[in-house]
């Protein structure tokens, strides 16, 4: 199923190019300061380097204390992030893309392929990216809340469209990376994690 709604987010996202700049300058104009305050608080829950950190913890408790029962659910997760990462960098560089702030303040829009510049970074989201993989690792690990763990990957990775640090099709296909990823890493490597449904 994962691997399926990846397809279809990556192919809404493709699809959210055509609208990409209007619905950008759209919320721009009506994201008001304490909105944009609250999304800003809440936005940097998907950022990876918190997510590799709370990894790395997990693994060292396991070792540690243990908890071998945490240990295939933290190495899943880095092996989706890995996964996803490398896929997600490898777009960015050849397909580059400026961020809508480019747009707002310099006019600057549009794809630049194989630029291989760092300021063309903006599609796919990696923030999207990760919290999916931390939403798809989730239900592994607690199944009977997937609902919750996808409400807030959702809500996550939306905050930065909202917040014009991307567009909405880098969210969309950041997320399917981050679902195809994560199902490919969990059905290939730790098969035994896997719901029936994943």
């Amino acid at each position: 199923m994962l691997l399926w709604a990846g397809i279809v987010l990556i192919a809404l996202g493709v699809a959210a190019i055509g609208f990409d700049r209007r619905s950008s300058h759209w919320l721009y104009d009506r994201v008001n300061a304490g909105f944009w305050k609250f999304l800003d608080s809440t936005t940097h829950m998907a950022k990876a380097s918190h997510w590799l950190i709370a990894a790395v913890a997990a693994l060292a408790l396991a070792q540690w204390a243990g908890l071998s029962a945490v240990k295939p659910y933290a190495l899943a997760f880095l092996a989706s992030l890995l996964l996803g990462s490398a896929t997600l960098h490898v777009i960015k560089l050849v397909l580059g893309r400026r961020r809508p702030r480019d747009d707002f303040e310099m006019g600057l829009y549009g794809f630049i392929p194989f630029a291989f510049d760092t300021d063309y970074n903006s599609f796919p989201s990696g923030h999207a990216l990760t919290i999916f993989c931390v939403a798809a690792v989730a239900c592994c690990a607690w199944p009977a809340w997937a609902a919750l763990w996808f409400a807030l990957a959702a809500w996550l990775a939306l905050t930065r469209a909202l917040l014009t640090a991307h567009y909405l099709s880098d969210v969309l296909v950041g997320a399917g990376i981050g679902l195809i990823s994560a199902h490919e890493s969990v059905m290939h490597v730790f098969p035994q994690l896997a719901p029936a449904w994943f």
